[in-house]
């Protein structure tokens, strides 16, 4: 890999960090590790991919039910998933220092071994390490009771399935969407936002019947639909592959199982799956919790466990993808500018308002009209917020905006308080952050125009 592409992630973290993006967490105490904070902008930024994600999957969908399922989960639960004794990730030590490390990941490896210098590094032998993370709770010692912050949210859906049967009577075939927090005790946490321990995701579970037809048809369906909705996040489809896993590499659950990956600085990672996990999830809870957790056909009179194709996404690694897309440098008016070439969609900020000169009265006053008109509309309409910006001349402004992926400038000028120099119609600048061309807009047409 290239030095350029090495540096494009040095250069998306100190934006973020600079902008108000990202933050090491808690990083006054020394932070984390694999922990981060989302600041001002990025909290918007996440909140944008999750809201896009909840539109398309579930809340435009008849077919699609959303749910939000609770962080903690009794042990049993992951002992029927599989996850106690599956979910598992290779360990070695380092003899000298006794750090330890994921055997499969030989750049972590190899940075280790170089911050020996001239000791040879000797290792164990690979080990299983589970990464669920545990915890107890209860008052006193004999009530407590084992649980762990779940390793996926899937589990939370399909141990509510019954609920949303009986409260819901959807007729198969059927989804249940959520978003929320997993944990993982990552071995080695790394490379940003991409492997944390504590962590968002996105997913559906769509439950069909259980035959090869459906089951194919269904598959074939969310893996367009997931493809057609992550480059709808503004990635090129160049910087995207699908990829199915081989059947050594499929997870425990999977009957098949397809990811789409996103060209990084670290080479193609995965972004999003596509599994179909059959009826295996279904059946070991109905198994292990004793409670039937099959669909009755009310037509056909036929009962049977479904299968379940599953569309899966973290929201950070979509963030931290979204970056890295964006991030673009360039020449504007003869000097070198970042900016973040973010879809309109989910850009953080959707327009900044600046009065031309912030010690002008009557530039300030018209700008902050013009801002209060467009902020409600925006709110209405649930868009990104706008934003008021009179901190520093126009030009740093400008290119605050353009770290920040902002889309449209609108500057309120003297020429907006003289109507006399545009036909009559008070008019503004609004400047377009990827080509930096200029234009005069009506007033009146702002909404249409930038909303």
């Amino acid at each position: 890999m290239g030095a350029k592409d090495s540096n494009l992630m040095e250069k998306v973290i100190s934006l973020c960090k600079r902008r108000g993006f990202i933050y090491p967490g808690s990083e006054i105490y020394g932070g984390l590790s694999g922990i981060y904070d989302y600041g001002p902008l990025g909290t918007e930024l996440r909140h944008n991919i999750k809201q896009y994600f909840w539109n398309k999957f579930i809340a435009e969908r008849e077919d699609v039910y959303g749910m939000s399922a609770a962080i903690l989960m009794p042990a049993r639960v992951w002992e029927a998933s599989g996850h106690t004794e599956l979910f598992t990730d290779p360990l070695v030590e380092c003899k000298i220092c006794h750090e330890r490390i994921r055997a499969d990941q030989p750049e972590a490896i190899a940075d280790h071994e170089a911050g020996h210098k001239k000791e040879k590094v000797e290792w164990t032998e690979p080990v299983k390490f589970n990464l669920l993370v545990e915890t107890k709770l209860g008052a006193s010692e004999k009530s407590k009771i084992d649980v762990n912050l779940r390793g996926e949210i899937t589990q939370g859906v399909h141990v509510n399935f019954k609920n949303v049967l009986d409260s819901m009577h959807p007729k198969i075939p059927f989804g249940i969407g959520q978003i929320g927090k997993a944990f993982r005790n990552e071995i080695t946490p790394r490379d940003f936002l991409f492997r944390q321990r504590e962590f968002e995701q996105m997913e559906l579970q769509f439950y069909v019947e259980p035959k090869e037809e459906e089951g194919n048809k269904w598959f074939e369906y969310w893996k367009q639909f997931a493809w057609d909705w992550y480059l709808g996040l503004g990635f090129k489809k160049e910087s995207l592959r699908l990829r199915q896993h081989a059947s050594d590499e499929r997870a425990h659950y999977a009957k098949d199982a397809w990811d789409i990956e996103f060209n990084t600085p670290m080479g193609w990672k995965e972004a999003w799956g596509i599994h179909h996990r059959a009826d295996w999830d279904l059946k070991r809870h109905s198994e292990y919790s004793n409670v039937d957790l099959s669909y009755f056909d009310e037509e056909r009179k036929d009962r049977f466990i479904p299968w379940d194709i599953e569309c899966s996404g973290g929201v950070d690694r979509a963030v931290l993808f979204v970056l890295l897309e964006a991030y673009t440098e360039d020449e504007l008016g003869g000097e070198p500018r970042t900016y973040l070439k973010l879809a309109k969609n989910i850009a953080p900020v959707r327009a900044a308002v600046f009065p031309l000169l912030k010690n002008k009265p009557e530039l300030v006053k018209k700008a902050r009209e013009v801002y209060e008109s467009l902020k409600l509309e925006a709110r209405t309409k649930s868009l990104a917020p706008i934003v008021f910006d009179d901190n520093g001349n126009i030009g740093k402004r400008y290119r605050r905006q353009d770290e920040i992926g902002t889309p449209y400038c609108i500057t309120i000028d003297f020429d907006t308080l003289d109507p006399s120099t545009s036909s009559g119609q008070e008019t503004v600048t609004v400047r377009d952050r990827d080509s930096g061309e200029q234009k005069r807009v009506k007033i009146s047409d702002l909404k249409v125009s930038i909303i």
